[in-house]
């Protein structure tokens, strides 16, 4: 906090105006259409009526600025074709530090203009002057638009002032309406938004980039009998005016402001951690909306799963949100720092042996993903480029976690105590909360925490260099020892084995004898992904397996179910197909459903896919039935939700989270491929 001066003016002397020093600009984001770099966001404010019926919101937004130099001709914000802007306006900052408003939002559908905006208090009796201003809507990318907002020409640099933007938004890729229906209470809407990576810019006007951070406050008009939640510090509910007021004391990025709002049911199940979980058509597994976690549904029955995930998204708490990667090219430092985090605290709780079977069934993953793309892939660096046009969610894989989480232990193991590494990344989060870094503000961070190891020079020990982690292609540099885990792990591989070898019916006489029930669910996850990399495996060990294991597989969680109905799929296993009937008749999130009819269409049971499809299809959200549509049409993997896709931190498809799009790439009209969902699985 900037210290205060306490000095008296001089008799008859007028203090000169306080000037914060200049901020440095925002890391140029090219994934951003907006002027971020010229102007401070102080705060903004959010009104919001959700009108369901419609599918619609509609929104008064207040931007509180500061130019960072004078006369700055425009201000760009990121914006979207859902958006209908209806006007714009121009405020000078009240003196007060806080302002209240009493939004006015624009009326549904076409008709009269809207009426006019509403006063901002500045002290008793007066009001600050407001001027209508001149915007414009340009093309950016496919995933959005540029708001240009023409400013006053006599604009100081460092005096606060408001830009007042209204508009609704409708189809927007960050905003999901659900109707009764397809929720567990049939009875009231449900709303949910996903910002993650750039998103939310359907979902208000916004400097959309990682490398800016606000505080927010809102203020949320809901239909009769449906709660809001928002990811803010403070909220209340306002019985007599039928709003709920929401406040976020610190700053986070955009992408971080969320909503949910429904029929929701309060339960305490322990000290204040807000879970909402939320319908099977959340796009992702999970997201670390700040005080507000989303966890989808399904994962409930998936106990290590859910655990893995809570863990994860409880990590993002200092890494992600209190410290923010400032460009989306190093995601790493969000997502590698978060899986360590969470390594760290399953270690702590469950033991080393639970969290290197763990790890060991991410890093299989990833070197299956390896295979798929080639060492040479650009997506494989940590520090990845990003083309301009490009959606960032496109460069979320499996590297952006485990190749991050690799890079963040090789760290851990150069300070040689566990404890110390702790105590480094405290230190990290208490000089860096609240703000957005590079990948160079953590090494010189740990550089100078551990002055004996950049005495060594540790940064630079061949072969291990930190540009070379940071920028080489390919698997990690080194990898975790996970011995300490071979109590869990040698058992699976042990029984893989078997079933890989000759003589068969022998295998099968051994293999019978392991009793995998009391395996955990990783454990067996491990085993059925070993399988899947195997397949087409021979018919005779196909039905064998099944004899042994169908019947009990198909009683466990739905973590395990889908994994063996891949392996029946993926072989034509057709005594089992009633099965996989089953499963997607019961099922109506995209990581359960999309992995099995993109095996189902690039093999010789397409027919039944189109059968299952057209006797579910009711049951399901409209964007995943439009993206089963694509799969069904194309026989490949999809592009990504027929661009109405929420993008985020990767959707676990079958496995642990897979990417969103079949190229690895998630967003928007992603290219084809004819890489599966499941072969590109992520945590959380």
């Amino acid at each position: 906090m900037a210290a205060q001066c306490c000095c008296r003016k001089a008799p008859g002397a007028e203090a000169a105006p306080a000037r914060p020093p200049p901020e440095p600009p925002p890391a140029l984001d090219v994934a951003s259409a907006s002027s971020a770099q010229l102007f401070r966001l102080r705060h903004l404010q959010l009104g919001l009526e959700l009108r369901p019926e419609a599918r619609e919101l509609a929104g008064c937004l207040v931007l509180e600025l500061c130019a960072l130099r004078p006369a700055p001709r425009a201000l760009v914000l990121d914006a979207h074709p859902a958006l209908r802007l209806h006007s714009a306006a121009f405020r000078r900052a009240p003196a007060a530090a806080e302002t209240s408003c009493a939004f006015a939002f624009p009326a549904p559908g076409p008709g009269p203009p809207p009426p006019p905006l509403p006063a901002f208090p500045e002290g008793p009796g007066t009001e600050p002057a407001s001027c209508p201003l001149a915007f414009r809507l340009d093309p950016f990318t496919d995933y959005g638009s540029s708001l240009t907002v023409t400013l006053p020409p006599e604009l100081q640099a460092h005096h606060p002032f408001q830009v007042i933007l209204r508009y609704t938004s409708t189809d927007a890729p960050a905003i999901w309406w659900l109707d009764p229906e397809l929720t567990y209470g049939n009875a009231k809407p449900f709303v949910f938004t996903q910002g993650h990576s750039v998103c939310n810019r359907s979902f208000f006007p916004c400097f959309d980039t990682p490398a800016v951070k606000c505080t927010y406050s809102a203020v949320v008009k809901a239909p009769s009998g449906v709660q809001v939640l928002m990811s803010a510090t403070q909220s209340v509910y306002l019985e007599e005016e039928g709003v709920y007021r929401f406040h976020m004391e610190h700053p986070v990025p955009a992408y971080l402001v969320a909503l949910v709002a429904g029929d929701l049911k309060p339960a305490d199940i322990g000290p204040r951690y807000d879970i909402v979980f939320l319908p099977p058509s959340f796009p992702i597994v999970a997201m670390e909306n700040p005080c507000l976690t989303f966890i989808i549904s399904s994962i409930l029955e998936s106990d290590e799963f859910l655990v893995i995930d809570v863990i994860h998204e409880v990590a993002h708490s200092w890494f992600g949100n209190a410290v923010t990667n400032a460009t989306w090219e190093e995601m790493w430092l969000s997502e590698g720092l978060a899986t360590y985090a969470q390594r760290r605290i399953t270690t702590e709780t469950y033991g080393a042996a639970f969290t290197c079977l763990e790890t060991a069934f991410r890093l299989d993953a990833l070197h299956r993903q390896m295979r798929l793309l080639g060492e040479d892939s650009p997506v494989s660096k940590l520090q990845v480029k990003l083309e301009p046009g490009v959606n960032p969610s496109h460069l979320m894989n499996l590297f952006t976690y485990e190749k991050g989480y690799c890079f963040v232990y090789y760290l851990s193991q150069l300070c040689g105590d566990p404890q110390r590494f702790d105590d480094f990344l405290r230190a990290y989060v208490e000089k860096y909360k609240f703000t957005s870094v590079v990948a160079q503000d953590l090494l010189d961070s740990f550089l100078s925490f551990f002055p004996e190891l950049k005495e060594q020079s540790v940064d630079c020990r061949a072969g291990l260099e930190f540009e070379r982690w940071l920028n080489a292609t390919g698997p990690p540099l080194a990898e975790p020892d996970l011995s300490q885990g071979s109590s869990l792990t040698r058992p699976v591989e042990a029984l893989f084995q078997l079933w890989t070898a000759e003589p068969l019916d022998q295998a099968a006489a051994s293999a019978s004898a392991i009793d995998i029930s009391k395996w955990r669910t990783f454990q067996t996850a491990l085993f059925l992904d070993r399988l899947l990399d195997g397949s087409p495996l021979p018919q005779e060990v196909v039905m064998s397996l099944s004899k042994c294991y169908s019947s009990l597989l198909d009683s466990m969680n739905a973590e395990i179910r889908i994994r063996w109905l891949q392996i029946v799929v993926r072989n034509d296993y057709y005594p089992d197909l009633h099965r996989v009937r089953r499963f997607l008749e019961s099922q109506m999130s995209r990581m359960y459903t999309i992995p099995l009819y993109e095996d189902l269409c690039t093999g010789a049971l397409k027919s039944f896919a189109l059968e299952v499809f057209y006797q579910t299809q009711g049951r399901l959200h409209p964007n995943l039935r439009r993206t089963i549509q694509q799969i069904l049409s194309q026989g490949l993997g999809p592009s990504a939700e027929a661009s109405t896709a929420p993008n985020a931190e990767l959707a676990r498809a079958g496995a642990e989270a897979g990417s969103d799009s079949a190229a690895l790439l998630l967003g928007d009209e992603a290219p084809s491929s004819t890489i599966s969902l499941r072969d590109v699985n992520v945590s959380a």
